[in-house]
């Protein structure tokens, strides 16, 4: 099979992405597709903003209400969209920080100090900014709107600087801006309730306390937490306090963990039993098994996180980003501190607050809390951090109304684009600089978060390519597994190119969906102790459906091999003893799928075809020449 027709059989991901959807790598893909919807979604809103105001403003402030006998909730159709739907989005955002904390770099606790400072700070600039164009004045309580960082626009941006900037930017940036959502809900809840009614803030205090009771109590059915959300956000809205921050709450509650593999191996019992009698009940338990294989936190995930990206936030773009363009109204916002405090606190103040704080906790620390990429990369970082819209629309709507509300939306505009333009700018800069200096200033030298809990041994592992090479590639495979088959093309190419790259498997037979796996691994180890696992790793992943003793033998003759020997070390199982280690070491480093693979001890997430390893070969190879010379 040809490189490009493995890579066209994958569609796009790992099995082991299949299962658990490559948390970060999907999320952050998803968001820059989305960019482009909330684009398109923006001018559409200004060019009929200023085509036909007055249908746009009669449309928007239609008043919908929802009623049950006597009790209803009547809100316009914008406040449906800013309070009602953007609830979901701000779920979104809270499973996506949870995720951090319990599955991605924020898992080991002390990297969550650099970000959440640089984050806390990355605010706390801008809104001085902001107050000092606007001290004295009447318009000083917009302050709010000068602060939050839009998720979607500022990795969509970077989406499309992607060849200048590393991915683990983005994944600093995306923890930076969850702190930034979670601090801006606060913010909204706090100071930007104007009146406050005391039971109803009881009632939907209670409320919560019922969730966190029934999420103690290990209930899992999400309808209870939607009708007990609803409730909340029902509760919060009569008191007055912004309901939004439930979304961001009942999020953060989602726990997150890799699918394990006795809940896996449990998930295909259930499946065999009903293949064996296919009845409703023993396909629900099926369903079943197979849904609490998998973290509620990825489960909400997958469900909603297309619906936000691609329908709420750009709706709510559509319903907020209309602004009256006129010579006037330019001419005003030329001169508003609102509009200039916006600006200028997005533009200057985020990338000024977010660097200044990671080289201050970096040299007072002394290189114990540091960014994970490059200096060059972190300023990047905070200049498209100065892109503000969903949060900065939302806090304008509540702060402003009138002339000033349509000089803090053209300040909110203004710093999308200018944000977007200085974000290029840096890039720019940094690919003229000589490469050993572009790749510092991209990279760094802060190590990879170490995820394989037992290193690659040469003195035991199987290994390919040098052995002191400064870059290891570690598969965890089946050779029954058909998408280990499918790599092995990928990875022999990789070889081929990278001649600094050594390649190491480690067995990780799936007896419960693959009857064979076991007896083909044995017989690896039984080539082995003739000196020919890699020829009999080849065969075998050649032929996935011929593994079968009597197969194994033939293949044992057609590599030259000692027959007797080979067909005693078989009866014997004696590589058996290798293979549970090899399997002992897949559970300490949570893998439960094949293939999955590690780049110097870090997992590999997402697809695997020939130009994404490549790329994180080449990352790998440089930081690893980059702490070497440090």
């Amino acid at each position: 099979m040809s490189t490009r027709d493995t890579e066209a059989s994958l569609d796009g991901r790992t099995a082991w992405g299949r299962s658990l959807q490559a948390p970060l790598r999907r999320f952050l893909n998803t968001e820059s597709g989305s960019a482009s919807v909330l684009l398109a979604a923006t001018l559409v809103a200004l060019l009929w903003a200023n085509v036909d105001p007055d249908s746009y403003a009669r449309v928007w402030h239609t008043v919908l209400s929802i009623r049950i006998g006597d009790l209803g909730i009547a809100l316009s159709l914008n406040r449906w969209v800013n309070s009602g739907l953007m609830t979901f989005f701000f779920f979104v955002i809270g499973l996506e920080a949870r995720r951090e904390f319990d599955m991605g770099e924020l898992r080991e606790r002390r990297r969550a100090a650099l970000p959440l400072l640089a984050g806390v700070v990355g605010m706390a600039v801008p809104v001085l900014i902001y107050l000092a164009f606007n001290a004295g004045r009447g318009t000083a309580g917009g302050w709010g709107a000068a602060m939050s960082t839009d998720t979607a626009f500022a990795l969509g941006v970077l989406a499309l600087l992607g060849m200048r900037f590393p991915d683990r930017l983005r994944a600093f940036l995306l923890t930076v801006v969850v702190i930034d959502d979670v601090v801006a809900l606060v913010v909204i809840a706090v100071a930007y309730t104007h009146t406050l009614t005391p039971i109803a803030l009881l009632v939907a205090a209670g409320l919560f306390l019922v969730v966190l009771l029934v999420r103690a109590l290990g209930v899992r059915n999400g309808l209870v937490y939607l009708a007990l959300g609803a409730a909340v956000w029902v509760a919060l809205l009569e008191s007055g306090v912004e309901p939004i921050v439930v979304g961001l709450a009942m999020g953060l509650l989602a726990y997150a963990y890799p699918a394990g593999r006795a809940e896996l191996e449990r998930a295909s019992d259930r499946f065999r039993l009903f293949r064996e009698q296919p009845t409703p009940e023993l396909a629900r338990d099926a369903l079943r098994g197979v849904a609490t294989a998998i973290s509620p936190n990825e489960r909400l995930l997958a469900r909603y996180h297309d619906w936000t990206s691609y329908l709420i936030v750009p709706l709510f773009a559509l319903a907020n980003a209309g602004v009256v363009v006129t010579g006037g109204a330019l001419g005003r916002a030329l001169t508003s501190p609102v509009t200039l405090g916006i600006v200028v606190g997005y533009v200057v103040g985020k990338p000024l607050g977010i660097t200044a704080t990671t080289w201050i906790v970096t040299r007072v620390t002394r290189g114990r809390l540091r960014p994970p990429v490059g200096w060059g990369a972190v300023l990047g970082g905070g200049t498209i951090a100065g892109v503000g819209f969903t949060v900065a629309l939302l806090i304008s709507a509540l702060a402003f109304t009138g002339t000033r509300l349509e000089e803090a939306k053209m300040g909110v505009l203004a710093s999308v684009v200018l944000a977007s333009l200085a974000t290029w700018a840096v890039s720019q800069v940094i690919a003229l600089l000589p490469k050993r200096r572009r790749v510092q200033a991209l990279l760094g030298s802060s190590p990879t978060l170490v995820d394989l809990a037992v290193s690659v041994d040469p003195d035991r592992d199987h290994i390919r390519g040098p052995l002191d090479a400064p870059v290891t590639l570690l598969e965890y495979g089946d050779f029954e597994c058909p998408y280990c088959g499918r790599a092995e093309p990928i990875l022999r190419e990789l070889l081929a190119n990278f001649g600094d790259l050594r390649y190491a498997w480690r067995h990780l037979p799936l007896n419960d969906v693959h009857p064979n796996a076991q007896l083909a691994s044995e017989a690896a180890e039984a080539a082995a102790a003739q000196d020919a696992f890699w020829p009999m790793h080849d065969l075998l992943l050649e032929h996935p459906d011929g593994l079968d003793p009597k197969a194994l033998l033939g293949y044992a003759r057609q590599l030259g091999l000692d027959e007797e020997r080979f067909r005693d070390d078989l009866h014997r199982r004696s590589g058996a003893t290798r293979i549970a280690q090899d399997v002992d070491s897949a559970d300490l480093s949570r893998v439960s799928g094949t293939p999955t693979f590690f780049i110097n001890g870090g997992r590999h997430y997402g697809v695997y075809d020939i130009a994404t390893l490549s790329q994180e070969v080449r990352a790998a190879r440089a930081r690893e020449a980059l702490a070497r010379a440090a």
